[in-house]
């Protein structure tokens, strides 16, 4: 196991690791990550979530399929358009980077040795503006944890285009949702900084709009 990088280490180097080796991922580790997710800020602490560890190759098989075809019929258009948009250049090459890394993960999404699949139980339905709020926190752990562990891992909700298919082969009974799928291994490139912009550009005082810094 990779030596704890310390808290702040840890939330500024982990990236989206969409690269991740087939080598198996110890048990032991899998649920420190579980633990981690379920030590999570929840609203009232009703703990109204659930995670299903995905292990079985046929399952993800089955997944894999609406995962390529949300690639293909929206993911794909996307990225071409902000190529179109974007001129020649670091900023053009720097989509394209991004852009592989996603069909990399896209091709090879069901070899990721370990899914965690984040699920809540949620009477409100996905429209709800706060349906997420008691499970996103509990996914941020986990991949801050799956990171201090030196686990390469990432959040996608790609999935939930097709959530009726994905949710009933996941075999979830009615009134329990799929909110985020996190592919877990160890990875094929290296942590580092992560890409934001300046925090000024995102930070208001008091009203928006108006400078902070």
């Amino acid at each position: 196991m990779a030596e704890d990088p310390g808290l702040f280490e840890t939330i500024f180097s982990t990236r989206a690791m969409r690269r991740l080796k087939a080598d198996p991922v110890p048990a032991e580790l899998i649920e420190k990550i579980l633990r981690a997710g379920q030590a999570a800020a929840n609203g009232g602490n009703i703990q109204s979530w659930g995670f299903i560890v995905v292990q079985d190759p046929a399952i993800k098989r089955q997944v894999q399929v609406y995962y390529q075809r949300a690639y293909d019929e929206f993911v794909r258009g996307y990225y071409a358009q902000n190529r179109a948009k974007q001129p020649p250049g670091e900023a053009q090459e720097k989509l394209e980077r991004q852009e592989a890394a996603v069909r990399h993960l896209t091709e090879h999404f069901h070899e990721a040795p370990v899914w965690i699949v984040a699920c809540v139980r949620d009477g409100l339905g996905k429209a709800a503006k706060g349906s997420g709020g008691s499970i996103y926190p509990a996914v941020q752990n986990m991949l801050l944890a799956a990171r201090a562990l030196g686990l390469g891992a990432t959040l996608t909700t790609r999935h939930l285009l097709f959530a009726e298919e994905v949710d009933a082969i996941f075999g979830l009974p009615p009134g329990i949702s799929s909110y985020a799928i996190l592919p877990i291994g160890y990875p094929l490139g290296r942590f580092g900084p992560v890409g934001r912009g300046p925090l000024a550009n995102v930070v208001y005082k008091d009203r928006w709009g108006q400078a902070y810094f």
